[in-house]
């Protein structure tokens, strides 16, 4: 009988929305129509990029910052799934089995589009979508986040690894 750990780790990523442009801004993958977009190099999927800072928590392999710069800025790939699939490379065999996310922000309004990106977070992760939870706050307007300037979110993951 094979005997599990189970490990949680944390991720953390915010964007600024850009002074001039139009969006959409890109959530878990999904486009979300907006009046701005994201001040970013990448397409500035601050999920993604939470899941992938995470991910790095556990594998101690830094992607953002690291390869992911080497993808967008050599390569021209802005594609944040593209960092997610490269950290995913580092896990050794175990498997993300829930992701938990706190996306802060005053606008966008997401409630309308929780549920495809909960889908599209659990195909990226290779888990069902009722393994992912996702919730949304404007924090009460504390942050530059709750008050409209941009996005902040936070991931937990937890993780199963054979001993």
């Amino acid at each position: 009988m094979s005997e599990y750990a189970y490990i949680s780790t944390i991720g953390q990523d915010s964007h600024a929305f850009a002074e001039t442009g139009e969006g959409p801004i890109k959530l878990c993958g999904v486009d979300i129509p907006f009046d701005r977009a994201f001040r970013a190099n990448s397409d500035g999927d601050v999920a993604l990029h939470a899941i992938t800072n995470a991910i790095s928590g556990y594998t101690g392999v830094n992607i953002l910052g690291g390869a992911a710069d080497k993808i967008c800025l050599e390569q021209g790939i802005k594609d944040s799934t593209v960092y997610l699939a490269e950290a995913l490379k580092y896990m050794e065999g175990a498997e993300i089995i829930h992701c938990s996310m706190t996306i802060e922000c005053l606008r966008p309004k997401l409630k309308e589009f929780i549920p495809s990106m909960k889908e599209k977070t659990g195909q990226l992760l290779g888990i069902p979508a009722s393994s992912v939870g996702i919730t949304a706050t404007t924090g009460e307007g504390l942050t530059g986040f709750g008050r409209g300037e941009g996005v902040q979110v936070f991931v937990i993951l937890t993780i199963k690894k054979e001993l």
